[in-house]
């Protein structure tokens, strides 16, 4: 049973106030900016974050590459890449 639950960060107005992207775009930005660095550090399987960053796992991935983060491929990502695929194990 997982027993965790969504969470809700607080960052406050002035580091909203000086983030350089446009009012609209910052929660989305945020996101993807989580989801980088969560996935950057083996917190998180490319799936995970690319569901946390909005984007599509192909988006996620063309955003690692343009920002020239290594990519982790495990275990788990060759899993969730054959259920992906429609393989069943």
């Amino acid at each position: 049973m997982n027993l965790m639950s969504a969470k809700t960060l607080k960052i406050p107005g002035e580091i909203v106030n000086a983030l350089r992207v446009p009012p609209d775009d910052i929660e989305t930005e945020l996101y993807k900016e989580l989801a980088l660095a969560l996935y950057q550090r083996g917190m998180l399987s490319s799936a995970k974050a690319s569901e946390l960053s909005g984007m599509t796992r192909l988006q996620f991935e063309d955003l690692l590459g343009h920002r020239r983060i290594r990519r982790h491929y495990g275990e788990e990502e060759l899993q969730e890449d054959l259920i992906y695929a429609g393989c069943n194990q």
